[in-house]
């Protein structure tokens, strides 16, 4: 599994939670949260357990679009 630093990578009951994890920037979509949702479904796509995916954002917003 990838060393994330811009989102959060939660294995839960046969899923994952992705929970995007910029507050400073309101989650915008940065080169290094590209990198690391590309990096996170490769390991789900690796991994036979995870049936789901959800993708969130912490706090108050989703996301606040690209940075």
């Amino acid at each position: 599994m990838a060393d994330y630093k811009e989102i959060i990578y939660e294995k839960q009951r046969g899923g994952v939670l992705i929970t995007l994890n910029r507050p400073e920037a309101r989650y915008a979509i940065s080169r290094n949260l590209i990198k690391g949702l590309h990096a996170a479904l490769d390991d789900v796509e690796d991994d036979p357990e995870i049936r789901a995916i959800v993708v969130t954002g912490a706090g108050r917003a989703f996301s606040a679009g690209m940075n």
